[in-house]
């Protein structure tokens, strides 16, 4: 075969589909999948005459979701398609030209209903065969758009700036923590909405998934979702939140990240395994096994902790070899799981919380536990100050955050002899004892990652 004629093409290009309405979209090209593929959201499949045909939604532009193009195309195939993470799924097939350089030819474009190709368009071999040969070194053979270049394009598809939409995901609109986040949005012009879990629910479906809001209301214009998940409903809110991100909305936290946080033994091997130091932990299914679980965490005193405790319930703190063995054991004969773990003496019922918000510690704040309790608590008595943490502790509480994938995250620290251990880390951290100890706007942070996040500028 002759490739003399053949043009060369980067590892990565623009490409411009005038019947979609996309007047640029960056493809990486993957020379290892057959048919090409791009981005979209909200696909419904529709009739008109005899033929289908699907409309589908766009966000063309890497990391920005207020970009969002609504395109139409005759339906061609439905297609099972592996993705690069070994997942067969199927997909609809559209056919439509694609503009390269000068070059203009009809492709087949499969649509990719997740939000998570980190390009927005694949550029397959059958759209490369007899057309183009890769040089992998280099990138935008055929031309390279500006920022600018590409705002001037886009600018016809910037809205308004009339503030987001926002839904507060959650169980009780009278908590602090809402009230202050809807306040907190408002004050930076947008719409807050508060949405009871248990009201939610799901249309599963292919073609058009939904949520329904009590009612029958059709949720389908948040830009964005704060989850502030109760864990007696955390399988069905991260249900939601699942549904939400396949909807293309965005979540402060995701609904992994969140039930990773929520298993205290899985999240006590993740730390272990990414080096991140905590007391010593153990945890054992038979009570043959009591005795030697005891001596390994050292040995009374020992904390016991049940694996779904939170807001310091189901804490509980054995002085005694013998008081620890009747309390796992009565907690195994009714078959619930524990951790037990090394008391830290010296931390003297004082532990350091760090709210976490993309990657920051936004502020810290001491607690010292109530006279006569073991661990500190806000929510049974405990006080709270602020504190200046050091580099060491910073650095362990943005790891412990960025190890569970976690945008926002309560992350609870331990002075001990060895340095700083970390004791847990809360997916839906409260604010008023954090907002009250340090005065920071901390709910104000939060609606300011969103803004980041989706690149909405005020």
């Amino acid at each position: 075969m002759d490739n003399s004629n053949l043009g060369i093409i980067g590892s990565e290009e623009w490409c411009v589909f005038e019947e979609l309405g996309i007047p640029a979209i960056k493809a990486r090209v993957d020379s290892g999948a057959k048919t090409s593929s791009i981005q979209a959201n909200n696909i419904k499949v529709i009739s008109k005459g005899a033929h289908e045909w699907v409309r589908f939604e766009v966000n063309p532009l890497q990391d920005n979701r207020s970009i969002n193009i609504e395109c139409l195309a005759k339906l061609v195939d439905r297609r099972t398609v592996k993705s690069s993470s070994g997942i067969s799924e199927e997909r609809y097939v559209i056919k439509t030209p694609v503009k390269i350089g000068e070059s203009v030819f009809e492709i087949e474009l499969t649509l990719a209903n997740r939000d998570t190709m980190e390009y927005r368009m694949l550029l397959g071999r059958e759209a490369l065969n007899d057309r183009f040969m890769v040089n992998s070194a280099i990138s935008y053979s055929f031309k390279e758009f500006s920022e600018d270049e590409i705002a001037e394009k886009y600018a016809s598809q910037v809205k308004e700036k009339t503030g987001l939409k926002i839904a507060i995901l959650a169980s009780n609109p009278t908590l602090y923590s809402n009230k202050r986040l809807m306040e907190a949005g408002e004050a930076r012009g947008h719409e807050m909405v508060f949405l009871n879990v248990e009201h939610a629910y799901m249309k599963l479906d292919a073609n058009s998934p939904e949520i329904r809001y009590r009612g029958g209301n059709i949720l389908n214009e948040f830009d964005a979702i704060i989850p502030r998940i109760k864990p007696a409903v955390t399988f069905y809110g991260c249900a939601l939140i699942r549904q939400f991100d396949n909807l293309g909305v965005y979540c402060l936290n995701s609904a992994e990240a969140i039930t990773q946080s929520r298993d205290k033994l899985f999240a006590s091997q993740l730390f272990s395994k990414n080096d991140i130091h905590i007391p010593i932990t153990g945890f054992a299914k038979s009570p043959m096994d009591t005795k030697d679980l005891i001596r390994m965490v050292n040995g009374a005193p020992l904390i016991i902790k049940l694996l779904e405790s939170t807001q310091g319930k189901g804490v509980v703190l054995a002085e005694t070899n013998k008081a620890a063995e009747s309390v796992i054991n009565a907690f195994k004969s009714v078959q619930t799981n524990i951790l037990v773990q090394e008391f830290i003496k010296e931390a003297n019922g004082q532990d350091i919380r760090c709210f976490v918000v993309n990657g920051r510690v936004v502020a810290s704040m001491q607690r010292q536990a109530e006279k006569g309790e073991f661990r500190a608590n806000i929510h049974q008595g405990g006080k709270a100050s602020v504190v200046k943490i050091t580099a060491e502790e910073k650095k362990l509480a943005l790891k412990a955050a960025k190890v569970l994938n976690l945008a926002v995250a309560g992350v609870d620290i331990i002075r001990s002899n060895k340095g700083p251990l970390l004791l847990e880390v809360n997916s839906s951290p409260g604010l008023e004892g954090i907002e009250n100890a340090t005065g920071k706007d901390i709910a104000n942070a939060m609606i300011m990652a969103i803004e980041r996040k989706i690149k909405f500028n005020q």
